[in-house]
């Protein structure tokens, strides 16, 4: 494996010996070769830059259904322009989980139809985590090496990338592939309750899924991604007068506290479990006894089964009561899947990180365990043998955060490179 790249690394000039190119060619039929490759996704940088602005100067955060649309809209019309048949999907069937919200943003499908066999999948997210209002305090902005906007990494670099693949494809005249699907959701950050259907389904007779999430400031692929889950306690008692009469009551904080006393040793270090408490609530005066009382717990699992083991022990711990007339329930969910590194996705990556040392001259560190993190490449992968690659996107860091987001532009020209490469490369087999 190689090591990690540095941050500060500018992406290096382009050259290949005669030796290289010619070992390359014999390895490998292009219709174009990597020069070409090259200089057609330099001439994307300018436009790509232009596209991200547009698409960070829309608003859609998850819950923002009209955000959410209105960048749908824009998005189909640019992948329209590569030649796509393009579908915006309004979400049918819904995955209910504890904070799903009425309604769901709509899907962006895309398919573009070569003369070749492979079935190759770009996914992608449009909405973010940023309430509506903030766009006006925190524009789109280049500072430097640094391009900063709200959910310019997750994910809007990662649909602007998809757009600007096909682009490249198109000037090239690449058509070597059988299908190219682009499948972008706007519900990512909540989950992925309207879409997870969908892109599981899709993923199920694919050859590849490039997942365009950021690479991290190093630029790493990811293999794998934990499972998450959520688990939630519910408490009820009998309120009582806390001064006068507390034994006529059933404390149900006390009740939370006992539960979660018993319940916060479940991690486990081996199986990469890890559950934590991480919010509770209970009582609003006092001077009275709560007679409810709630707690949630964030999970993460590398196995699916380990979600299952979890979800038993659950059921099982709260049936030991400290207070005898309290009622205990606990509800678990799971989030989304964990994905496995397959030996399709390892050799796919390691194809990856050849291109980038060989034709790029850039290092590229591959991660094979799970950091804790997930993604949607987990639904993807669910019912697929794929290789499923994440971390295709830009380097970058700041998700999340309030004047903090950015990416790297010397990321740009490398990370459209490396896409198309290995399009062709997997198209070619």
């Amino acid at each position: 494996m190689s090591k990690t790249v540095n941050s500060n690394q500018h992406f290096r000039p382009f050259s290949l010996t005669l030796g290289v190119a010619l070992a390359l060619s014999t390895m490998t039929s292009w219709a174009s070769s990597p020069q070409e490759i090259k200089k057609t996704v330099e001439t994307q940088k300018q436009s790509y830059l232009e596209t991200l602005e547009t698409l960070v100067n829309i608003e859609s955060g998850s819950k923002d259904i009209e955000g959410v649309n209105q960048i749908a809209k824009a998005v189909a019309e640019r992948l329209k322009s590569t030649g796509a048949e393009v579908l915006i999907i309004q979400p049918n069937n819904r995955f209910k989980l504890d904070d799903t919200p009425e309604h769901t943003g709509p899907m962006v499908k895309g398919v573009l139809k070569g003369k070749g066999k492979s079935k190759i999948m770009l996914i992608a997210h449009l909405d973010t985590v940023y309430p509506k209002g903030m766009l006006k305090d925190q524009p789109f902005r280049i500072d430097g090496n640094k391009v900063y906007g709200l959910g310019i990494l997750d994910d809007k670099q990662g649909v602007a990338a998809i757009i600007h693949i096909l682009e490249a494809l198109k000037k090239l005249n690449y058509q070597d592939y059988g299908t190219i699907t682009v499948l972008v959701n706007s519900d990512e950050e909540i989950s992925s309750p309207g879409s997870r259907q969908l892109i599981t389904e899709t993923a199920q007779d694919q050859d590849i899924v490039l997942s365009f999430e950021g690479g991290g400031k190093d630029g790493s692929l990811r293999l794998a991604t934990s499972g998450i889950g959520a688990a939630y306690l519910e408490i009820k008692g009998k309120s009582s007068h806390a001064g006068v009469k507390p034994e006529e009551g059933v404390n149900a904080l006390t009740e939370l506290s006992h539960q979660i006393a018993q319940m916060q040793n479940l991690s486990n270090a081996k199986t990469g479990l890890k559950l934590n408490w991480t919010v509770a609530t209970a009582g609003k005066t006092r001077n009275v006894i709560p007679d409810v009382a709630s707690a949630q717990a964030d999970v993460r699992a590398l196995r699916v089964e380990d979600f299952d083991k979890i979800e038993k022990t659950l059921q099982e711990k709260v049936k030991n009561k400290k207070l005898a007339d309290s009622q205990v329930d606990v509800k678990f969910e799971v989030r989304r899947p964990p994905l496995a590194a397959n030996e399709k996705a390892k050799k796919l990556a390691e194809k990856a990180q050849s291109i980038y040392k060989n034709e790029l001259d850039l290092p590229m560190n591959i991660l094979t365990t799970a950091t804790g993190g997930g993604t949607d490449a987990a639904f993807a992968g669910a019912k697929s043998k794929a290789a499923v690659l994440e971390g295709m996107g830009l380097s970058g860091d700041g998700a999340h955060s309030n004047n903090a987001e950015y990416i790297l532009m010397e990321s740009i020209v490398p990370r459209l490179y490396l896409a198309t490469r290995l399009i062709m490369d997997a198209s070619s087999q």
